[in-house]
C-alpha cells in the first residue's frame, strides 16, 4: 500500500489548508503542478502516515498479547519491553512529524495569496534545527581549522 493511500491524522487539516483532497494533492505533485511547499507537506504527511501505522501495529500486537483470553503463561517480558521501546520510538517520530507539518502549514500564506519578497519579521516562518552536535553554518571542524593556521 502506497503512502498516498494510507490515512493520517492530519489529512483533514491538509485538505482545509490546500482546499483539495489529499489524493488530488498527490496527483498534482506527481504531475509537477504542485508548489515546493505542497511537496514538503506531502512528504511530511507520508512519513507521518508510516509512523502512525507503526504505532497502530505495535498497539494491536500489545492488545493481542494481553487479551483476556490469552494464556498468561505465554507473556514475555522481553517482547513486551521491545514493543514498549518500539512504541516510544514510533510515538516520538509521529509527534515530530505532526509538529513539523503544522509549522510548515502555519508558515504558508493563506490560500489564493502569494508572499512576495523576503519574510517580514512578524510573520511566523518554519525553521529547522541542526542535528544534535552539528556545527553552525560556516564553522570549520577543529582539526581543519588547526591545519589552516
Amino acid at each position: 500500500m502506497s503512502t498516498w493511500t494510507k490515512p493520517s491524522s492530519q489529512d483533514a487539516h491538509l485538505e482545509e489548508v490546500f482546499g483539495a483532497p489529499v489524493a488530488q494533492l498527490y496527483a498534482a505533485a506527481a504531475a509537477g503542478a504542485a508548489t515546493p511547499a505542497t511537496h514538503r507537506a506531502l512528504e511530511l504527511r507520508s512519513f507521518l502516515a508510516l509512523a502512525e501505522e507503526q504505532v497502530a501495529r505495535v498497539r494491536d500486537r500489545v492488545h493481542q498479547y494481553t487479551a483476556p483470553d490469552t494464556d498468561i503463561g505465554t507473556l514475555s517480558t522481553s517482547e513486551l519491553r521491545f514493543d514498549s521501546q518500539w512504541m516510544d520510538a514510533a510515538l516520538s517520530a509521529r509527534t515530530q512529524y505532526v509538529t513539523a507539518l503544522r509549522e510548515l502549514l502555519r508558515a504558508m500564506p493563506p490560500p489564493g495569496t502569494a508572499r512576495e519578497g523576503p519574510p517580514k519579521l512578524d510573520q511566523p516562518w518554519a525553521t529547522t534545527r541542526p542535528a544534535a552536535g552539528a556545527s553552525p553554518v560556516g564553522a570549520r571542524p577543529a582539526a581543519q581549522s588547526a591545519r589552516g593556521r
